[in-house]
């Protein structure tokens, strides 16, 4: 079994990823499965701007023609030299798991290949294929703890030579994490934004990331969570108005359903209701807010909560690279999600 933890990453990737060619990269933090990828790749040694060299595949493009990953593995470039196939988007499709368990029985020789997936449970074919296989380099990415999010802070704010007041960190960790790509452009963003100056402070936070009406964002949020689609819309107008980016609804919403995860795992580990785990893990929740998280719980399964999830991770991960949709992705998949909310509580 080949498989490091989460944290273990930077690690391995100075010291060992060069002992390997084959890389499944899964979890919840899309942001995260795809700059590891990208990291990962910058190590192969590849020429990335060749396509000779490099194969990027979509899962649905395998789908649509399975036998494209053999002929892609068994050629070589055009010049000779190494290549590097890279998947994006795979979950559990037969035809790449029997692909990762023939090369467990017969490497790759002259190339590498890249899997981005989801959020794979412990026990899901492909991930259980790739943990079997000692080839084959499983890494887990978990949306960033508060050290990560300090390190992250920490380098970008560095290579602008921009410090941080106490107040302004607290603020800036309270409003990003769950997607690293859209922390790290965030914190860019505020960088930028202070460009000249020698501290961050909190204000300038709340300028530029800070939620000027956060009680606005929660409300849609709470909106979306109890499938009340006027309340919903009426949120949504409030946020515009008052010039806050919808983004920011993106990603508090995802926060929430990460919670729920959570919550709803403990719920089916101890056997206990909803009630008694907003006890212990919903103590920090607003009493206002306590009901509707509870009620979410009820009709929210854990397998709905991971797709949902995975959903807003998606449109996150879009709306970052193409900014100039960001307001129409998020807008559309948060209205999803309201309707969705709307028929498990009718």
């Amino acid at each position: 079994m080949a498989e490091i933890k989460s944290h273990e990453f930077e690690t391995f990737l100075q010291r060992s990823a060069g002992n390997y060619r084959i890389f499944v990269i899964y979890g919840p933090d899309r942001g995260l499965v795809s700059e590891r990828a990208g990291q990962i790749a910058g190590k192969t040694g590849v020429a990335l701007d060749d396509p000779f060299s490099l194969t990027k595949l979509d899962i649905g493009d395998l789908q649509k023609d399975p036998g494209r990953l053999v002929d892609e593995a068994q050629s070589i470039g055009l010049f000779g030299g190494e290549k590097l196939i890279w998947i994006r988007g795979a979950a559990n499709e037969k035809n790449l798991v029997d692909f990762l368990a023939m090369l467990a029985e017969k490497p790759l020789e002259a190339a590498y290949l890249i899997v981005e997936a989801g959020d794979l449970k412990k026990g899901s074919l492909l991930r259980k294929t790739a943990e079997a296989g000692r080839s084959i380099m499983t890494i887990p990415s978990y949306a960033d703890d508060s050290r990560a999010l300090n390190g992250l802070i920490d380098a970008e704010l560095g290579a602008g030579k921009l410090g941080i007041t106490p107040a302004a960190r607290q603020a800036l960790i309270s409003l990003i994490g769950g997607d690293r790509i859209a922390s790290r452009n965030e914190v860019r963003k505020l960088a930028l934004y202070c460009s000249g100056l020698n501290t961050v402070e909190e204000h300038h936070v709340a300028e530029i990331i800070g939620d000027a009406s956060a009680i606005s964002v929660d409300d849609a949020v709470d909106a979306i969570l109890s499938g009340d689609l006027n309340g919903f819309l009426h949120a949504m107008q409030k946020i515009s108005s008052s010039k806050t980016a919808i983004f920011l609804v993106l990603q508090a919403c995802l926060k929430q359903f990460q919670l729920l995860d959570m919550m709803r795992a403990e719920m089916e580990e101890k056997r206990v209701q909803a009630p008694q785990v907003m006890q212990t893990m919903g103590r920090h929740l607003h009493f206002r807010r306590k009901p509707i998280i509870e009620q979410a719980l009820r009709h929210w399964s854990a397998d709905s909560i991971a797709r949902e999830s995975n959903r807003l991770q998606a449109a996150i991960l879009q709306s970052r690279r193409r900014q100039v949709l960001e307001d129409s992705v998020a807008m559309q998949t948060l209205l999803s999600t309201t309707l969705q909310s709307g028929r498990k509580s009718g």
